[in-house]
């Protein structure tokens, strides 16, 4: 998509008026209900994991899932998030992404039956962070986001306390936080999906403000504050 051309030139092609500037707009697949969906058999494993539904010998195949599936699933639905000009989806796939691939490695290190200090504070950081990220999510008016996000922060939050303190309650509590993180994942990317099929909100997402306006307004508002954008503007 671009603004109109100018003159042609001599073998036929259209020229740009002088002092003219296009931004060119590639419309995609939202890359939402990858992400989300990512998230539900990730979020299992590990939930599993801390709630002794797997044998030690088992979970050695835990890590080996999420590097080969998680992480460049994940890492996809990051990229193109950014490409569809949302950046707090882009970087909360990103930072999931990143979670399951330092998880993965390890894992494979140093196992993952067993508590690990080092992790614990990588899980309380990782925590912190999707807590400060929630709050984008839900004062840009996109509720689903700040759903997962939130249950995110919760379950990598009490993780790592389980990591720190070799708690079994803690342990218990953060595979129980897990499963609701999947089952909110899970609805999202139902949700979503449908969203992007139909082309219109068909289950309750809790959209407002500017996300509402991207789904249910025309053009112009999409491209209401584009010079101001990243790749658009002269700086980051």
């Amino acid at each position: 998509m671009s603004a109109a051309g100018g003159p042609g030139s001599a073998d036929g092609t259209v020229m740009p008026e002088a002092g003219m500037t296009r931004v060119m707009l590639r419309p995609i697949g939202s890359p939402l209900p990858l992400g989300a969906f990512t998230l539900v058999p990730a979020g299992l494993m590990l939930a599993g994991l801390q709630l002794g539904w797997f044998s030690p010998h088992d979970a050695k195949t835990i890590p080996l899932l999420l590097l080969g599936f998680a992480v460049p699933l994940q890492l996809s639905a990051s990229l193109l998030a950014f490409m569809a000009r949302d950046a707090l989806v882009g970087t909360g796939f990103g930072l999931f992404a990143g979670v399951w691939l330092a998880f993965g490695l390890a894992g494979l290190s140093a196992g993952v039956t067993s508590a690990n200090p080092v992790l614990g504070v990588f899980f309380l950081s990782c925590g912190a962070l999707f807590a400060m990220l929630m709050g984008g999510g839900f004062a840009g008016g996109k509720a689903a986001a700040g759903a997962v996000i939130l249950a995110g922060s919760a379950r990598f939050i009490v993780s790592g306390l389980y990591e720190l303190t070799a708690n079994t309650g803690l342990e218990h509590a953060a595979g129980i936080l897990g499963l609701v993180f999947v089952g909110v994942a899970g609805y999202v990317g139902v949700a979503t999906l449908l969203e992007d099929t139909a082309k219109r909100s068909l289950l309750p997402i809790g959209r407002r403000a500017r996300a509402r306006a991207a789904i249910e307004e025309g053009l112009e508002a999409q491209l209401r504050g584009l010079e101001t954008e990243a790749g658009v503007r002269e700086q980051l």
